[in-house]
């Protein structure tokens, strides 16, 4: 019988990461972009690969293997994407990143045209949260403004609306009027206005 789970107690419990949540946005937005860049390429190396072996006749895929990844980010636009993605809040994170798969499985773009993909799905989420920002700050308002409005409670106290009492004579009035008044229904009780005589 093994004695380590009974030492567990002296290992060092399990620390979080130290890294801002800021920092693990861009890193995964990142990640999401190269990863996606290396699939484009597959995919677009397997497409001219299909082209070749129909215009050829012969299949050698068997003898190649994939190649290395050649398209790469410039260091500027990787610098301003970095910037783009630095902005997003860790909330939209997942939202942006499932947007930009969808996209990419609507589109099929090639490799260059894949940043760009990612760079206008990054400016549709920051505009996003511009909105939900612009919103909120609205709402935050609407609450901390003071409650009691001299103006509309004196209003209030002075006009009070009675839809059923007029002084202007109608045609249904007069038919009212010159109508029986209905049969009582057992089960409500019976309102009749005295007569006067």
């Amino acid at each position: 019988m093994s004695l380590i789970p009974w030492l567990r107690w002296t290992e060092a419990p399990p620390r979080l990461s130290s890294r801002r949540p800021a920092e693990m946005v861009l890193e995964t937005l990142m990640m999401e972009l190269v990863g996606q860049m290396r699939e484009a390429e597959r995919q677009q190396w397997e497409r001219s690969n299909t082209v070749r072996k129909v215009c050829t006749g012969v299949d050698y895929s068997w003898l190649a293997s994939a190649p290395r990844p050649t398209y790469d980010l410039s260091p500027g636009e990787r610098l301003q994407l970095e910037d783009v993605c630095a902005k997003i809040h860790p909330s939209y994170c997942g939202p942006a990143i499932l947007r930009f798969r969808q996209l990419l499985a609507e589109q099929e773009p090639e490799v260059q045209e894949v940043s760009q993909l990612f760079r206008s799905v990054l400016q549709e989420v920051l505009e996003r949260m511009k909105q939900e920002d612009e919103a909120h700050k609205l709402t935050r308002q609407w609450s901390l403004r003071p409650r009691g409005n001299l103006a509309l409670a004196t209003f209030k106290t002075r006009s009070r609306i009675s839809p059923f009492t007029s002084d202007i004579r109608t045609i249904s009035e007069d038919v009212e009027r010159d109508t029986p008044p209905p049969l009582r229904t057992w089960s409500m009780p019976e309102f009749r206005a005295p007569k006067e005589d």
